[in-house]
């Protein structure tokens, strides 16, 4: 072998492995104090992506958790604001129950109708102050959805309905009007219906305590047109439908029949004036006022009562379901968010004992290295000899 000084071979060999072993040091090194195997995409380009994604998707449910949670703190407290609207309802029906028995006096009605109309303005509180981060929640709004998915399809939304945890509804019952303010049909009042001529057949309806309507019905008028006559002339307090005899009409009431089915019709026979002889009586539902002066009103309050209490109970069952399903969600988002990040950690996380033993190895391979490429420095120092 030729003595050369300009080009040192062995110590090219000894540098360039070095280099590999003080580059493969450094990766373990890095693995080590990150503890991630995956620290760039050239460490592992189809890892890193799949990894990401999974990153994605348990940050996606940890968020939907929240969401969740958040759900059940808001139908916690409409349902909890509702167990106090029922409890008030529970209180105005015990009440409409005493003001039923005649041993009260006016006063003592006066009494228990004072206490409904403070009961009636807490409620109306009640649905004013009821809210969850400025959203009201018992006052009839629009239902609400929650995000409970890493992703933006609708399985991974549920919405609460709200919209028949309306409290005003309650209100307004307690008032004596519907949900629209207009007044309510319970009240069984009287309905007189008669002929008036032979000629000209005048149906005048009269409610108790309430106005007189007058309809005139003509000796060549159809059933068809008896039928239109009468349902222009109700107005809006009652509907008129045909019944299933010829000549027959049926009175409703908020699309409602008669509970009296014998009596709630209005019987027009034939189309001559001449037979139009036996227009019958008729009870019909009137306007419902929650009225605690009288028995018969106390009575009556009763069944609007009833008929609150049991919408209240229908909300509150409708949130006490939404809110177990999202406590299930709260579970199945904690399993999902468990597995998703084993799953990354096995592609991403370093193996921190496989990695020590390359490290350790790159280490005495590094050491050694540099002691070879040191002695391979002084291999050609032997030309000196020759040279003196």
């Amino acid at each position: 072998m030729a003595m050369q000084v300009n080009t040192n071979i062995a110590a090219n060999n000894a540098y360039r492995n070095l280099a590999t072993t003080q580059n493969d040091l450094s990766k373990s090194l890095e693995k080590l104090s990150s503890g991630l195997r995956i620290n760039r995409a050239a460490d592992d380009a189809a890892g890193l992506a799949i990894s990401e994604g999974l990153k994605s998707q348990v940050g996606g449910l940890t968020v939907a958790a929240r969401n969740a949670q958040d759900a059940v703190s808001v139908i916690q407290t409409a349902e909890g604001s509702l167990n106090e609207v029922q409890s008030i309802l529970q209180r105005v029906r015990d009440l409409a129950v005493q003001a039923g028995n005649d041993s009260n006096n006016a006063d003592s009605r006066q009494a228990i109708t004072t206490e409904v109309d403070a009961l009636r303005e807490e409620l109306v509180r009640i649905s004013d102050s009821t809210n969850f981060n400025g959203t009201k929640l018992l006052a009839g709004g629009a239902d609400l959805s929650f995000q409970v998915g890493a992703n933006g399809d609708a399985s991974s939304q549920i919405a609460v309905k709200l919209s028949t945890a309306n409290v005003n509804t309650v209100v307004n019952a307690l008032k004596g009007l519907d949900a629209d303010g207009v007044a309510l049909k319970g009240a069984v009042q009287n309905l007189d219906v008669q002929v008036k001529s032979a000629t000209l057949t005048t149906v005048s309806i009269a409610q108790t305590g309430g106005e007189t309507k007058t309809i005139d019905l003509l000796a060549t008028d159809s059933d068809a047109s008896v039928l239109k006559k009468l349902q222009a002339g109700v107005g809006s307090e009652f509907t008129v439908t045909a019944g299933t005899v010829a000549g027959k009409y049926n009175i409703l009431s908020n699309n409602t029949a008669l509970t009296n089915t014998t009596d709630n019709k209005i019987v027009v026979s034939g189309t001559a004036a001449t037979d139009v002889t036996d227009v019958s009586s008729a009870n019909a539902v009137g306007d419902v006022k929650l009225d605690f002066s009288t028995a018969d009103g106390a009575a009556a309050a009763i069944g609007v009562l009833d008929k609150q209490l049991t919408s209240v109970s229908s909300a509150r069952a409708d949130l006490g379901a939404s809110q177990n399903r999202f406590e299930s969600v709260i579970k199945n988002l904690a399993v999902s968010k468990e597995n998703l990040t084993a799953a990354g950690s096995r592609i991403r996380d370093t193996d921190m004992a496989e990695e020590m033993v390359k490290y350790t190895r790159a280490n005495i391979l590094s050491q050694a290295g540099t002691a070879m490429l040191a002695q391979a420095n002084q291999s050609n120092s032997g030309v000196l000899q020759l040279l003196q």
